[in-house]
């Protein structure tokens, strides 16, 4: 089998007999003109394939439809001149699809003489993607005039037209973008709608968050979004007093004058759907002078939000490293020492105090808040995990901002109530040093705490 390309393929079989050539040749070349034939045709007279026995040829991937197929013939070897070349007979058959469609045939005597070409038409119905055109010599004809091994089927060209009009096929390269193009266009419209059931809260998430809500016995109060809108001014960015990797946080005043922080859950957040449901399962179970207080939750369509107690000087980190006169207060060692005991109060009362023990596992400036009489509590209780008396330790992943996590928990996830107290260490020497731990550079100049 031999691939000559452009679609088209070829087998050839057979040897010619006795013809004392150690290599036999399946191409002749024509060296007279032609007769009846234009000078832009005899270019397709010029050579010619033979065979000794059967020649195939395969038309590949092509459609399926009515085709004309045209056979070029013209005998180029044997002569017209009463030479003992004219003595020659080529007797050979032409099989389309299998189907016998030249019996016998012979062409010098369809063409009227050597040297003269012939075609022959055939109309062909492709039901399969392969046309099949098989030239066969079935013994008839002569064999060794007037050379031997001059015999066997003999072919100039073939023409396939399609007898339909195909469909315009693009290129290959342009083909693949128009596909990438059409399956992107698909996923940006199904996203869109996506996006858009989920905005108006008619996807699962919702659901699933109320579910869980529900399951909780919660001792805190349902908001509804219009309140919180109505407290926030729609969110107005004035009101906005903080903001963090779980989104933002924003001053409001509700319709019986109670001040309150808002903390609106961000689609970006990294903070999940369990972490939401975690903090408020956790903290709403939680009441101490040193823990912040939630007042309740909101959960409609899309929006995830915590109602706080508002927290007048905002978060212990923005007290010590504040880029600006107006965020950074002049904490004396009095207050410092106050904000030590009051974080200390609070974790003694999630580790031994409370009916439920819980480890924070987050402690840090950032969640540590300011009342406006500088009393720390300890907020953002969505990584919390609950410490049972009758366990040692919990293996968990590791969750955390790194700087404050334990050893033993950023490396192996090692968790007890230990990991906190290591926190609340880094967290004292930054409220004794004034330096910030994630923003320390040491210096040779200077000896910090954080560097003994």
């Amino acid at each position: 089998m031999f691939y000559p390309g452009h679609g088209w393929a070829l087998s050839s079989s057979g040897n010619f007999m006795d013809n004392d050539i150690d290599a036999d040749e399946y191409i002749v070349t024509n060296t007279s003109s032609l007769s009846n034939v234009s000078a832009i045709h005899s270019a397709l007279y010029t050579t010619a394939r033979i065979s000794p026995l059967s020649l195939t040829y395969y038309g590949l991937c092509l459609m399926k439809g009515n085709y004309t197929v045209s056979l070029l013939f013209a005998e180029i070897i044997f002569k017209s001149d009463r030479s003992f070349y004219s003595l020659g007979k080529r007797i050979f058959d032409v099989y389309i699809q299998d189907e016998l469609v030249l019996k016998d045939f012979n062409i010098e005597e369809e063409a009227g003489g050597t040297g003269k070409p012939i075609v022959k038409n055939f109309t062909v119905v492709l039901t399969t993607h392969t046309l099949k055109i098989h030239f066969y010599w079935a013994g008839r004809g002569t064999t060794g005039i007037p050379a031997r091994g001059m015999y066997g089927p003999i072919i100039s060209a073939i023409s396939v037209v399609p007898n339909f009009r195909p469909p315009i096929i693009v290129g290959k390269r342009n083909y693949l973008v128009v596909v990438v193009g059409a399956i992107s266009a698909a996923i940006v419209i199904v996203l869109m709608v996506l996006g858009i059931l989920w905005r108006k809260g008619r996807l699962g998430g919702k659901n699933s968050v109320e579910k869980e809500l529900r399951g909780l016995d919660l001792q805190t109060g349902i908001f509804s979004l219009r309140q919180i809108k109505a407290a926030t001014k729609n969110f107005d960015t004035e009101n906005k007093i903080g903001e963090g990797g779980f989104g933002c946080v924003y001053k409001g005043l509700l319709s019986d004058g109670t001040v309150i922080a808002v903390k609106q859950l961000s689609s970006k957040s990294k903070q999940g759907n369990r972490e939401f449901v975690n903090e408020i399962g956790m903290i709403s179970a939680l009441q101490h002078p040193n823990l912040v207080k939630l007042y309740g939750c909101c959960v409609e369509g899309n929006q995830l939000l915590l109602v706080y107690e508002y927290m007048e000087n905002n978060c212990l980190s923005r007290a010590l490293f504040g880029k600006n006169a107006t965020c950074k207060l002049k904490l004396n060692w009095p207050t410092r020492q106050k904000i030590c005991l009051g974080i200390a109060r609070g974790l003694a009362y999630l580790h031994e105090e409370s009916r439920i023990k819980i480890v924070h596992r987050d402690i840090k400036t950032s969640n540590v808040l300011l009342d406006k009489d500088l009393n720390a509590k300890i907020s953002d209780f969505g990584l919390a995990k609950l410490n049972e008396d009758d366990k040692t330790h919990i293996s968990t992943r590791i969750a955390g901002t790194i700087g404050y996590m334990a050893p033993e928990y950023a490396m192996r996830g090692y968790l007890t109530d230990k990991a906190d107290v290591y926190s609340f260490g880094v967290v004292a020497l930054e409220i004794v040093s004034g330096k910030s731990n994630t923003n320390y550079r040491p210096s040779e100049d200077f000896v910090y705490l954080l560097d003994w």
